[in-house]
């Protein structure tokens, strides 16, 4: 699968720019965040160009759920999942979202405070 995305997330896909990758296949790309908020934390990112979760729809409905499930399986193999981890989207300016590229936060390893 091919992204339009001209953001740095599409350029990681297209192997134009560096990351430090966990997991890719045909549909997905996971990589270390450069700027972590905690121990561990990862992004999952679709090779199929999504804005945000708001732009979704009924046919991203099995690409969202493959995302949700390689989150959890990420997860599992940083070790991080009996301690808990937390899974997030940010949509909007508002939550914080910094790259227009749908992606999926793997956050944990450490005592998380209460989302804002």
């Amino acid at each position: 699968m091919t992204t339009d995305s001209d953001t740095i997330f599409g350029k990681i896909i297209r192997g134009e720019a560096p990351a430090e990758k966990v997991f890719e296949d045909d549909d997905l790309i996971a990589i270390r965040d450069i700027n972590p908020l905690a121990k561990v934390h990862l992004l999952v990112i679709p090779k199929t160009f999504i804005r945000d979760i708001s732009q979704a729809n009924e046919s991203h409905k099995e690409l969202l759920g493959k995302m949700m499930l390689v989150g959890a399986q990420l997860a599992r193999d940083e070790g991080i999942e009996n301690g808990g981890y937390r899974l997030t989207f940010n949509c909007g300016d508002d939550a914080g979202l910094l790259v227009p590229h749908l992606h999926l936060h793997v956050i944990g390893g450490q005592k998380l405070g209460a989302p804002a």
